[in-house]
């Protein structure tokens, strides 16, 4: 895999090497299939600042959070689908299983998750909302999930009207 130049290890580097955005905007995932509905999430999330960084989970992390199974790309192929996107800016990728501490180091301006959470749920809110940003909660696109997808795919199913 070629070197990903916006892809990094540690927020510290991300730190180092990008000069502060006006408006940084942070949401993260594991991204394991991208689909329309993140393709959209991710537009939507960077309209909302000057900077999209994408907090990304390492492959451990995905394993411990979605099974053995998981993730169906490693983190270098997720992070490169990511910045093909016009959308990212960067990704930076995290080893725990939150985010927190990454938002801790990055102090993002605006913190972006989708619509399948509450403000009360989104790790990382009292950071932000802390030093004065705020949280942006994002409907999802009907129709698209990667849960699907991958259960499609094991069942042999291919592409299917539901």
């Amino acid at each position: 895999m070629p070197s990903l130049p916006r892809f990094f290890q540690t927020p510290e580097a991300f730190l180092e090497a990008v000069p502060r955005p006006v408006t940084l905007c942070f949401t993260n995932g594991c991204f394991d299939l991208i689909h329309p509905g993140h393709v959209q999430y991710l537009a939507d999330a960077r309209a909302l600042g000057d900077f999209l960084v994408v907090g990304l989970n390492s492959d451990a992390s995905v394993a411990r959070l979605k099974g053995s199974s998981r993730p169906l790309q490693d983190e270098a192929a997720r992070a490169a689908i990511l910045l093909g996107l016009r959308s990212v800016d960067a990704v930076v990728r995290f080893d725990e299983d939150t985010p927190l501490e990454l938002i801790r180091a990055l102090q993002p301006d605006v913190l972006v998750k989708g619509g399948d959470y509450t403000p009360e749920t989104v790790v990382g809110r009292d950071v932000v909302e802390g030093r004065g940003g705020r949280l942006v909660l994002i409907p999802f696109l009907s129709g698209h999930s990667t849960s699907k997808i991958e259960a499609r795919i094991k069942s042999g199913r291919g592409i299917t009207l539901e």
